[in-house]
This record gives C-alpha cells, sequence and structure tokens, in this order.
C-alpha cells in the first residue's frame, strides 16, 4: 500500500522525481504541480485535478486516471501504458512521444490534444473525442477507434494498421501518407457508405 493522500491540496507543490508508488491519490488537488521523472507507478488518481500539472517523463504505468482532471497537463514522454484514462478530460494536454500503449481511454475528452509521436498500439478510444487533435505520425496500430470522434484531426504519417475505425467520424480529417492496412473501414462520415469492410494498403 501507498501513502493515503485522498483529497489532499497539493496545487503547486514540488513533487519531481517523487516515489508515490501505490499512491492513493483520489480526487486530490495537484493543479499546478510538478511531477515531473515522479514513479506514480499503480497509483490512484481517480478524479483528482491534474490541470497544468507536469508530469513529464513521469512513470504512469497502470495509474488509474478515470474521470480525472488533465486540462494543459505535460505528459510528455512519459509512461502510461495500461494506465485507466476513462472519461478523463485532457483538453488541450501534451502528450508528445506518449507511451499509452494498451491504455483505456474510453469516453476521454482528447480534444486539441498533441499526441504527436505517441504510441497507442492497442489502446482503447472507443467513444472518445479527438476533435482537432495532433496525432502527426502517431501509432494507432491495433488501437480501438469505434465511435471515435476524430473530427479536423491531424492524423498525416499515422499508423491505423488493423484499427477498428467502425463509427468513428474522420470529417475534415487529415490522413495522408497514413498507413490504413488491416483496418476496419472508416465511418460513413468519410469516404465509404456500405457494410463494415478491411481496407487495404
Amino acid at each position: 500500500m501507498g501513502a493515503d493522500l485522498r483529497r489532499a491540496d497539493l496545487s503547486g507543490a514540488n513533487l519531481e522525481g517523487a516515489d508515490l508508488r501505490g499512491a492513493d491519490l483520489t480526487e486530490t488537488s495537484l493543479s499546478g504541480a510538478n511531477l515531473s521523472g515522479a514513479n506514480l507507478f499503480y497509483a490512484n488518481l481517480r478524479g483528482a485535478d491534474l490541470t497544468e500539472t507536469d508530469l513529464s517523463d513521469a512513470n504512469l504505468d497502470r495509474v488509474d486516471f478515470s474521470w480525472a482532471d488533465l486540462r494543459e497537463a505535460n505528459l510528455t514522454e512519459a509512461d502510461l501504458s495500461g494506465a485507466n484514462l476513462s472519461k478523463a478530460d485532457l483538453t488541450r494536454a501534451n502528450l508528445t512521444e506518449t507511451d499509452l500503449h494498451g491504455a483505456w481511454l474510453g469516453g476521454a475528452n482528447l480534444r486539441e490534444t498533441d499526441l504527436h509521436g505517441a504510441w497507442l498500439g492497442g489502446a482503447v478510444l472507443s467513444g472518445a473525442a479527438l476533435h482537432g487533435a495532433n496525432l502527426w505520425k502517431t501509432d494507432l496500430g491495433g488501437a480501438h477507434l469505434s465511435d471515435t470522434n476524430l473530427s479536423n484531426a491531424n492524423l498525416t504519417g499515422a499508423n491505423l494498421s488493423g484499427a477498428n475505425m467502425m463509427g468513428a467520424d474522420l470529417k475534415g480529417a487529415n490522413l495522408s501518407e497514413a498507413k490504413l492496412s488491416r483496418a476496419l473501414r472508416l465511418s460513413q462520415h468519410h469516404k465509404h457508405k456500405k457494410p463494415p469492410t478491411r481496407l487495404t494498403a
């Protein structure tokens, strides 16, 4: 068991490199805090306030961020593999080159989020909102994108091989140079209006 910091006020605190493995930070306020390089493996941050928080290069493997507020947070090069971000608000957050493989982002708000070069292989983004998100050269191979809002998103050079995109909204999205081999067909809002088929390279 880690530290019990439920509902604590740690806004603006300097926790750079801190060891918070397994800590319970449910509904804790960490707005504007510095958690760069911190180890939060398996911590519970459900419903926490992480607005404008620096989580760059942090170990966030298997962390529970469900319903957390991560608006404009800095998660550059953080390890979020297997993390639970269901229903989290990541509006305008920076997730450049972040490891999100196998993460759960169902119903999350990722509007205008920067995911340039991030790894989301096998991640679940069903029903997530990625309107206007930057997914340039993002790896979404095998990701679950059913009913995801990708309208006006930048998917230039993105890897969507084997991704499930049934019902996804790609209206106005930029898919130039994207890899779509073996991806389930795009939504009816983008090109095809036929029963589900598989795209070829």
